[in-house]
């Protein structure tokens, strides 16, 4: 039996890797607690124990997890590491080249001379990196962050928008405004990232309709759109600067019950392009002063939609590694389905694979810009369904079956058809070898790109 079998049933093994604590040089947002941990974080929080008994150490971290996972009975050749803790773009750079460095040598089981040959050996290694993930603020996303987060090997971004309203800021002091998360949402999907949004519902100047209002804004204005979403509704921490604010009467955070109808709305909102990651940061009790307690608020919000028949689009609602759970009668017909949208001065063609029950078997995410001497750019190909691994096939599970390759084809011929020359993929480096063998070779940016004919 497999351990904690959700953690891979998207098809990838996530591995949280957390940063040493580190203070943000606009100082801390109300409802950050400051402790003797990561930013936003407690010191009794799971991931930051485990990397505490390491000091920190990035090596040490990530073979720590490997081994976890094994014993958990998940596959560790198709890895998706996170950089979690703290703004890391903010750190010091011979910090941020060092700790990234060590990721790849503890997946790669040996010591490198230096970050490009790192990346080089993981391309073929047994613990492959192929997605890497980091957290920013919207302010601290610049072109030359963009830059070296490709030479990381980076794919996905993660903003922390938390509320599109710049009076909220003001009162949260969180530092940035509104105009940062479009510039850093189209910089991002311009070079093309996918977009995920930290959100967080129940913020001092705000109330339920204004946060329905802001969540209806991030999809129909084009400057937002983002290609995932997590939800933390404001809890009151000890140590933030908003508990003396909830002590003195002047703030309440949400209830269980206000949370969970007001989240309910905002899965019926999302679109089908986006995937709601998350709901819920797993906070120790230890640390909270008033807020939601439910960890699984979730599943009782899932349950409630499968109750009253509720149609839900969203990604992770629809993909086949949930939808097995739930039932064994589902339709082996796949077809195709594009849908395309406006964003960030842009086009943006999402190309989901489904069967007649909108079950989702995978997806590609197709950007092309207005100036079509540029490349067409593929942001994400993702094959979902429980993990196989690299050179294996299995006949009762979806991927290694051919269709991520489909998806491609079709992307390709639709940039061929808009009048592009070039297609280009922002590519974990262990995905390197599969987009080899559909013609695509590594150009110096970190992209790997072909002529389309």
């Amino acid at each position: 039996m497999i351990r904690k079998p959700t953690r891979t049933i998207s098809g990838v093994a996530p591995l949280a890797v957390m940063l040493p604590p580190f203070q943000c040089k606009h100082g801390a947002c109300i409802f950050c607690p400051s402790l003797d941990a990561p930013q936003s974080y407690t010191p009794k929080s799971p991931v930051v124990m485990r990397a505490a008994k390491v000091k920190f150490d990035a090596f040490l971290q990530v073979r720590n997890r490997l081994e976890s996972l094994k014993q958990m009975k998940h596959a560790t050749d198709k890895i998706e590491l996170i950089i979690m803790g703290g703004t890391f773009l903010s750190y010091p750079l011979e910090f941020q080249y060092k700790f990234i460095k060590k990721c790849y040598d503890a997946l790669n089981e040996r010591i490198s001379k230096n970050l490009k040959e790192a990346k080089k050996i993981n391309e073929n290694a047994k613990h492959r990196c192929v997605a890497l993930c980091i957290e920013t603020r919207p302010d601290v996303c610049s072109d030359s962050d963009i830059k070296r987060m490709l030479e990381f090997g980076c794919t996905r971004v993660e903003l922390g928008v938390q509320a599109p309203d710049d009076k909220i800021y003001a009162l949260v002091k969180r530092g940035h405004k509104v105009k940062d998360v479009v510039n850093a949402t189209a910089r991002l999907k311009k070079t093309g990232f996918k977009v995920g949004y930290h959100l967080m519902p129940g913020l001092p100047g705000s109330n339920l309709k204004k946060d329905l209002q802001m969540f209806k804004k991030i999809f129909y204005n084009d400057g937002f759109k983002p290609d995932q979403i997590k939800i933390y509704p404001c809890q009151v921490l000890k140590g933030a600067e908003l508990e003396n604010i909830y002590k003195k009467g002047r703030y309440s955070p949400y209830t269980k019950e206000e949370a969970y109808k007001l989240i309910i709305k905002m899965l019926q909102l999302t679109p089908e392009y986006c995937r709601i990651m998350r709901i819920m940061r797993e906070i120790p009790l230890d640390y909270l002063v008033s807020g939601i307690l439910n960890m699984d608020l979730r599943k009782d919000v899932e349950d409630e939609i499968r109750k009253r028949k509720l149609k839900i689009k969203e990604i992770r609602f629809r993909e086949i590694g949930f939808a097995l759970r739930r039932t064994n009668q589902i339709s082996q017909k796949i077809k195709i389905k594009k849908l395309s949208y406006k964003a960030s001065e842009g086009k943006e063609i999402f190309l989901q694979a489904v069967n007649k029950q909108d079950i989702l078997f995978g997806l590609l995410r197709l950007r092309l810009e207005k100036n079509k001497s540029t490349s067409a750019i593929i942001r994400e190909l993702h094959i979902y369904g429980p993990q196989v691994e690299i050179g294996k096939k299995d006949a009762e599970k979806y991927q290694h079956k051919g269709l991520g390759k489909k998806l491609m084809r079709q992307a390709e011929s639709l940039a061929k058809k808009a009048g592009y020359k070039k297609i280009k993929i922002i590519s974990g480096v262990g995905v390197r070898e599969y987009y080899r063998k559909l013609g695509y070779q590594l150009d110096e940016e970190g992209y790997m790109q072909k002529v389309i004919k």
